[in-house]
Parts: structure tokens; sequence; C-alpha cells
């Protein structure tokens, strides 16, 4: 995965569990043009296989990278969504 991309839009999703942080990560990237890149941050652990899973089905989106870390004691996933086209 790749690590050259600058962040255009953050999704918060802390706090909601399956299938919310993939229905909001859809409804971002429909408001973004393409190649802008989504940061997710979520809580849900199950968004580490929902989310590249939702990219590798849906056309028109890539997944950059994920990455697992903790703040204030809490487990906190973060995925970069890029859109590809419009």
């Amino acid at each position: 995965m790749s690590t050259e991309y600058t962040v255009t839009e953050t999704l918060d999703v802390k706090g909601a569990g399956c299938p919310i942080p993939v229905v909001k990560t859809k409804q971002a990237i429909d408001d973004l043009a393409a190649e802008e890149v989504l940061e997710v941050v979520a809580t849900d652990s199950g968004s580490m296989s929902d989310i590249p899973g939702w990219a590798e089905t849906t056309a028109g989106v890539e997944l950059l990278d994920q990455e697992e870390t903790s703040e204030d004691g809490e487990d906190v996933y973060k995925h970069y969504v890029r859109k590809t086209e419009q």
C-alpha cells in the first residue's frame, strides 16, 4: 500500500458499529473529487476487514493504507481511501 498521499477530508466514525463505518465512508467518498483522499477514523475493529472488502468490490475507490493506533487507551483504526473516478 502506498504512503504517498495527502488527506483531503477526515471522517470520524468512532463509536459506530457495523455497518455504519462503511455506510458513512461511501457517503463521504461520493462527495469527494477524483484523486482526493478520505481518512476514516473508527473504533470498530471490524472496520479493518469491512472497509477493505467494500473498497475491493466498489468501482472508483482504492484503499491506500490502514493503521491501528491507540488514543486515550482505546484502539483506533485509520483507513485511507482514494476516490479514483468521478
